[in-house]
């Protein structure tokens, strides 16, 4: 078994949550609490990474990041380094192809947050930072954490956007689901097997925190 590719993967999905959870903090707010134009449409957006292919994500985002494009070009001039087959690319990648497992478990919990402590907090005159992070935070842990287990579990099993934007660069962007895909191209069934059987248990460990955080 890989071992170096399976500590990647830890080692991506580690990087990726914190960030994208941080990211998305605000916006689920927004979405939760505010009322403008063109909300449904940016819904839509964030949850089409649900509905089309990885590969078909992982092409557009390799588009989007490749050195010939406006954003990596910047991101190559600014940093030194390009975007696509690197380690921090596909940090980017999976914070983008991630977002609505991040949201929308936020959201709901957002949503589900008694309306009479937003009153109180109001009349008390706390200000929205405060309320947000006195009242609305501390209501959310189970849908954050939840979040938070979801996009983690996700990243080490991914493999179409991966694969797109990362290619399988030993010790760089070869994460455990390339590793099993290599292994199982040379008939290395053994080391398919092991692999994938973390990553089983690792997914099996995941859905019954999820489990246990939502019914509590």
């Amino acid at each position: 078994m890989n071992t170096e590719a399976l500590i990647l993967s830890v080692r991506l999905a580690s990087s990726v949550t914190p960030l994208l959870i941080l990211s998305v903090l605000p916006l689920a707010y927004a979405l939760s609490f505010k009322v403008f134009s063109g909300k449904k449409i940016i819904e839509s957006f964030l949850n089409l990474p649900l509905f089309i292919p990885p590969t078909v994500l992982g092409f557009f985002l390799l588009l989007l990041m490749g050195p010939e494009s406006a954003f990596g070009s910047f991101f190559e001039s600014f940093t030194g380094k390009r975007m696509i087959f690197t380690f921090q690319g596909l940090v980017f990648a999976l914070m983008i192809s991630n977002i609505p497992y991040a949201v929308q478990p936020i959201i709901t919990s957002f949503e589900k947050i008694d309306k009479k402590l937003l009153e109180a907090s109001q009349m008390l005159g706390f200000s929205g930072f405060k309320t947000f992070y006195l009242v609305i935070l501390p209501n959310s842990l189970g849908g954050i954490a939840a979040a938070s287990a979801l996009v983690f579990s996700h990243c080490l099993g991914e493999f179409g956007v991966v694969l797109m934007v990362g290619g399988a660069v030993p010790g760089v962007t070869k994460v455990a689901s390339v590793s099993i895909f290599e292994s199982v191209e040379m008939l290395d069934y053994s080391g398919a097997f092991k692999m994938s059987l973390v990553l089983l248990c690792a997914g099996l460990f995941f859905s019954f925190l999820i489990s246990g955080v939502l019914k509590k």
